[in-house]
């Protein structure tokens, strides 16, 4: 009887001893640990590229809506010009036909 009490306090110190045995591999927890670094580092960085792209973004716009107000103020000014010109030969025609009247008065 006393064979099978140490038997079994053998095996229940057996059984306590597998519980705590560690079966990890270190090398593996190593490379765990590192690839979730690196995980970690990359989402940082796709963060910082998101927020990079997102502000390019916005000053794409701005920029944008600047250019189409600066072609629509050339747009403007052209046609002011063309108005101008367009007024300029009409005083120029009006000239002329006074400057006829003038000869003929002075005939």
């Amino acid at each position: 009887m006393n064979s099978i009490n140490e038997k079994e306090k053998k095996l229940i110190s057996l059984l306590d001893q597998l519980k705590n045995l560690d079966l990890t591999n270190p090398e593996l927890q190593n490379n765990i640990e590192n690839l979730s670094k690196q995980k970690n580092q990359l989402e940082i960085e796709k963060n910082e590229f998101e927020n990079k792209y997102k502000a390019l973004m916005e000053e794409h716009e701005i920029l944008s809506k600047k250019l189409e107000e600066i072609k629509k103020k050339e747009k403007k000014e052209e046609r002011k010009q063309i108005e101008f010109s367009e007024k300029i030969d009409e005083l120029n025609q009006e000239t002329d036909t006074l400057l006829e009247e003038i000869d003929k008065w002075q005939m």
